[in-house]
């Protein structure tokens, strides 16, 4: 008999194939990366949800899941009141910053002024310069001003920044040029400019940035927890340090920490449409 030898498979298939185990692979290893990552948060849930008198993770999961912790925790010390200065603290910090940013970034992009570059140049050499170095001048500024335990005094020292401006900067030079030009022709001056034409070609951008700077000043613990030294003076990150010396459980503790995540959450589910659009934009040009 004659055997039949069957022919080779096509290089196209053996490709194929080879690419659909390299994603399979892929596959499960940003799943055990991703469940590495979901864990602690996972953790923080159940805690936060698990009564106070049962035995939690790691030595045995909770029989039940209760919401008495959330419930509670707004009534240990001043936590509202704590919640409620996180959020004045990051809104007008995101608002004031994007505001201010992008009108110093139109400016340094479209403006031609003498001192341009050297403004520049030091507005970016600024983020080489340490939070920690500025600390204490910066301290001893608002004390003087009377802004110790104050959220305006809170506040104010966080509205510059150089980031954002460079970041936005970018955005704005990467606008063509007849835009502006018609502009010009229809008569339209500076602040109709920036208002109709710059601020919605740079939504992408500023909702990145509100994103940054949002999720930053409401997990900031340092600066809050140096000029807020009264008890109702302070953020919710400085608030939640001070309860792991108080008599609070951990499931109450767990149940603030849980409380604290929503807003980041929420912020994030709503803009980040606008991180894609972002990095298209600057990943494409032309």
């Amino acid at each position: 008999m004659t055997a039949v030898i069957s022919p080779p498979a096509p290089l196209g298939s053996k490709r194929r194939s080879t690419q659909k185990r390299r994603q399979r692979t892929l596959t499960w290893i940003l799943a055990v990366i991703s469940l590495f990552t979901v864990a602690p948060l996972l953790a923080v849930v159940v805690l936060a949800l698990s009564p106070a008198d049962a035995p939690t993770i790691p030595y045995a999961a909770p029989s039940s899941l209760t919401f008495e912790n959330i419930v509670r925790i707004f009534n240990v010390g001043e936590f509202p009141l704590w919640l409620w200065n996180s959020f004045v603290y990051s809104t007008v910090s995101v608002v004031v910053v994007l505001l201010t940013a992008s009108m110093a970034a139109y400016a340094l992009a479209r403006k031609r002024f003498p001192g341009r570059n050297a403004l520049l140049w030091a507005i970016i050499a600024t983020l080489m310069v340490p939070v920690q170095a500025t600390l204490i001048p910066t301290f001893i500024l608002v004390s003087k001003m009377g802004g110790v335990n104050t959220l305006w005094g809170l506040i104010l020292p966080t509205l510059a920044n150089a980031q954002a401006i460079f970041l936005i900067r970018q955005f704005v030079k990467d606008m063509p040029e007849e835009l502006f030009d018609a502009a010009r022709i229809d008569g339209a001056g500076e602040w109709r400019t920036f208002w109709q034409i710059v601020l919605p070609l740079i939504r992408p951008v500023l909702a990145t940035l509100a994103i940054f700077v949002f999720l930053w000043h409401w997990n900031d613990l340092l600066w809050p927890l140096v000029v807020g030294q009264s008890d109702t003076a302070r953020t919710l990150t400085v608030g939640l340090a001070t309860l792991n010396t108080e008599t609070a459980s951990t499931s109450n503790v767990m149940a603030a920490t849980l409380v604290s995540f929503i807003p980041c959450l929420v912020i994030f589910a709503l803009l980040q449409k606008h991180i894609v659009a972002s990095i298209t934009h600057s990943g494409v040009k032309g």
